[in-house]
């Protein structure tokens, strides 16, 4: 394979998160790797954990633990229940749906979700 061909299949796009009106850049695409989260730290100090799954979609949920109050979810297992993705929390293992924040262990519980795109 040359250089030029490992170049083109390059994903070239950028994570954006809503952020209001706007959208704001957190990173590459091809930074992420598909079933690991990483976390982003915004502007006014709030942290996100970033997933991307096997198919290419791009998540972004609260990294708090609403468990704990650790800011951990993006170090969390990602996998998915009755075809709906989520991530499992690394300290107690409750599972948040990715799409929803709905925790699928609790239903008192959630965490924010925030409209993300790769373009």
């Amino acid at each position: 394979m040359t250089t030029q061909t490992m170049e083109t299949a390059r994903d070239t796009r950028t994570i954006r998160l809503a952020d209001g009106d706007d959208w704001l850049t957190l990173c590459d695409r091809s930074l992420l790797t598909p079933g690991r989260g990483v976390a982003a730290l915004l502007p006014d100090g709030r942290q996100v954990a970033l997933f991307v799954d096997r198919a290419g979609r791009a998540y972004a949920i609260d990294n708090r633990d609403p468990f704990t109050g650790a800011y951990v979810l993006s170090r969390g297992l990602v996998g998915s229940a009755e075809g709906r993705p989520f991530v499992a929390s690394p300290l107690l293992k409750q599972r948040f749906d990715l799409e929803t924040g709905a925790c699928l262990d609790d239903d008192d519980v959630t965490v924010p979700v925030f409209p993300v795109r790769a373009d």
